[in-house]
């Protein structure tokens, strides 16, 4: 059961149909949703311990069932599996607790095949309504700050990117495609500049490259993502709306606070020097993730509603907004059967996601579904869809605003897909909290994930890093728990059946493990170097490349554990062809304190060439001065490695352009975003320009400025 710093103010929001005295309930404590899928179970939370012996299940008619009764959470928490879709009631019996007697209570619950939509908007009032109440201090502060900004307002009116004749981009899950900043065709160039722009740059010719087209979005709508589709560009993008014209009964109008829309828009490209708009649709929240599997383009949203102001406006601030321009010229509000509530779901906020079949784009239908919940991570394969939520134990009222990252649990949900039919499938809740995209995978059906539990700097309960695998309904069949003590991950990657894992305090261990069997998953080998990784690229089957930074441990004035600097951006070649002993066996450091590349938290920042080994990403170079602790930017641009088992890690483009005028910044318009191939030429796209170069010799070739 989700207790999250709001969920858990919020743990009555499902309510339980007690048909008995509530006086074993203390308020607040008690939380289940009345429904379950059949797959999952329904589970019940009590605020004092129960006994299996004291449970049983009846159906609709009040026949006793068979039914699989287990307990947890020191028994406070029972579960029930095994019962066909149909209509229950759990019933205790009466009992003694602590000298004190107990009377009978039965809990009605129903089970059927998918998650029941939200009945009515008073059954969406009463949920959100217990949210309000349970968070009176926060809700006035915020109240009055909606008050003020209204008035004011009143006042005003996987292994892609390199395997054709050009790049792709770099994506985790091979036949998924992933929304990024720069696209292309080969033949053109399409990118994300800023100021609202994409870009359209005809690169036919590479030694007379022209801007072909530029789209100019209105005020208000920024641009952040591409995918490019057939002749199809889809942009995406955010289109802020802060306040909306809302008629009040008493025929006056106000200015109500809305949620920015996460909008796409479809541009037929097939004439790119003239690109026409065909579609636009959308979904209410900031975007938390996209991506594309054969035709079909997913994107999922998180929407958190003004529910504490839902008294002082007319109109319907609750459910989450649409938009489709083939349906309508205004956003619609969701169906209430298009509203679900996620298992264990306590958040007064929506993951919505939205699907469309982009083979006919102005016409195919565009299909959009809530779910009472919010999202974190987002994890695709070509099957299914996995968020994931950070719930936290050991909360109460009184300390709900305080954040600790030591007591996170993290909750996984997974869809099935099947074109643009999105199907709530199962769900999990493990101990720890995950790092990123790449802390998942799926594979022959099972789903495995790395963790971390605990809190590295907590010396009385020090974090320890785990993984599990769970089987195509989200149940745990194998793991291996308590790895690296003390430490916290800081890059995985899952290739076939091994997972590589690093952790990092002091020095920076990797692990191999076998996950070939999922009940039985094994440690297999560990190395340990100074610096870590953030981010693993396969390179073949008995490699990695790691991307990260050299570290060096200095004395403490202080006394205890040694201070660790960051230093140089470190490039590692791991030799993992002996599972049990893998070796480092090259490295490369790049620059000193300070220095910094995209591609260390965005894996979209990597250019590759598979065909000639080529490796490469956007860097800023820095290093010390004379100076104590000052460093200054050395030079900015981007460097280009040929990395093989046979040479190990070779500069063979150096595109750095040093700092000659002692800035401390490189300008940010001429700072390079991304690296693409076509044919024979290498491209460096930034916000204001876009360079070429030899691939054979890395020689400058030619140069276009972006209006």
């Amino acid at each position: 059961m989700r207790k999250s710093t709001i969920g858990v103010i919020a743990a009555i929001f499902i309510t339980v149909g007690a048909v008995a005295s509530t006086a074993f309930i203390h308020q607040g404590e008690v939380t289940a949703a009345t429904s379950a899928v059949a797959n999952q179970g329904w589970s019940k939370d009590f605020s004092e311990t129960v006994k299996i012996g004291d449970l049983f299940v009846t159906d609709d008619q009040g026949k006793q069932v068979t039914a699989a009764i287990t307990l947890s959470n020191k028994g406070k928490t029972a579960h029930v599996n095994g019962v066909e879709p149909g209509s229950y009631t759990l019933h205790v019996k009466p009992r003694e607790v602590n000298s004190k007697q107990h009377g009978a209570h039965a809990f009605k619950f129903t089970v059927g095949q998918e998650l029941p939509a939200v009945a009515s908007a008073e059954e969406l009032v009463a949920y959100f309504e217990r949210a309000k109440a349970m968070q009176q201090p926060v809700v006035k502060e915020s109240l009055e700050m909606a008050r003020e900004e209204s008035a004011m307002a009143d006042s005003t009116s996987n292994k892609s990117s390199g395997s054709s004749d050009h790049s792709t981009t770099n994506n985790q899950v091979e036949g998924v495609d992933e929304a990024d900043i720069v696209k292309t065709d080969g033949d053109f160039i399409y990118a994300v500049v800023g100021d609202g722009k994409v870009s359209i740059t005809d690169i036919r010719n590479p030694k007379n490259i022209e801007q072909a087209a530029v789209i100019k979005m209105e005020e208000g709508f920024y641009p952040s993502q591409l995918f490019l589709h057939g002749k199809t560009l889809v942009v995406l993008g955010e289109k802020y709306e802060p306040y909306r014209e809302e008629q009040q009964a008493t025929s006056s109008k106000r200015l109500m606070p809305v949620n920015s829309m996460t909008m796409v828009r479809l541009y037929d490209v097939s004439n790119p020097k003239k690109p026409s708009m065909i579609r636009e649709v959308g979904a209410e929240g900031y975007l938390n993730g996209a991506r594309k599997a054969g035709d079909t383009l997913y994107f999922v949203t998180n929407v958190h509603p003004y529910f504490w102001i839902m008294d002082h406006f007319d109109g319907d601030v609750l459910r989450p907004s649409m938009y489709d321009s083939k349906r309508s010229a205004d956003t619609q509000l969701l169906d209430y059967q298009d509203i679900a509530i996620l298992p264990g779901a306590t958040e007064p906020s929506y993951s919505v996601i939205t699907a469309i079949n982009l083979s006919s784009p102005a016409t195919n239908k565009v299909v959009t579904k809530g779910y009472l919940g919010s999202s974190e991570q987002l994890y695709m394969s070509k099957e299914n869809l996995y968020l994931t939520a950070t719930s936290y134990d050991n909360m109460s009222t009184s300390n709900m605003m305080i954040w600790n990252p030591g007591t996170a649990n993290t909750e996984l949900f997974k869809f099935a897909l099947k074109g643009t039919d999105v199907t709530y499938h199962s769900s999990a809740e493990l101990k720890g909290h995950l790092l990123n995209q790449f802390s998942m995978d799926e594979y022959k059906g099972n789903f495995r994930v790395v963790m971390t539990e605990g809190n590295m700097w907590d010396d009385k309960n020090p974090s320890k890093n785990h993984l599990f695998i769970l089987n195509q309904n989200m149940k745990l069949t194998g793991s291996v728990e308590g790895l690296a003590k003390g430490e916290r991950i800081y890059s995985a990657r899952f290739i076939g059946d091994k997972a590589y894992m690093v952790t990092f305090r002091e020095t920076d261990p990797l692990f191999v493990i076998d996950v070939a069997n999922p009940a039985a998953p094994k440690v297999l080998g560990e190395l340990k170097i100074p610096g870590f990784s953030n981010y693993l690229h396969p390179l073949d089957d008995t490699h990695l490349i790691g991307f990260g930074y050299e570290t060096v441990a200095e004395k403490n004035p202080n006394g205890g554990e040694p201070r660790i600097l960051t230093m140089g951006m470190k490039i590692s070649l791991f030799d993992i062809s002996d599972f049990a002993n893998p070796k480092e066996q090259d490295t490369e450091i790049i620059g000193g304190r300070g220095t910094y590349s995209p591609v260390q938290y965005d894996h979209k920042a990597l250019f590759q060439h598979s065909q000639r080994h080529l490796y490469g990403f956007p860097v800023s170079v820095y290093d010390e001065t004379g100076k104590k602790d000052y460093i200054e930017l050395q030079s900015a641009g981007a460097l280009v490695y040929e990395i093989t088992p046979e040479k190990g890690i070779v500069l063979k483009g150096d595109l750095l352009k040093k700092n000659t005028r002692g800035e401390q910044y490189e300008e940010w318009d001429k700072q390079i975003q991304r690296m693409i191939y076509s044919k024979d030429e290498l491209y460096t796209i930034s916000t204001k320009e876009i360079n070429n170069y030899s691939l054979d010799t890395f020689t400058p070739i030619g140069s276009m400025k972006i209006d």
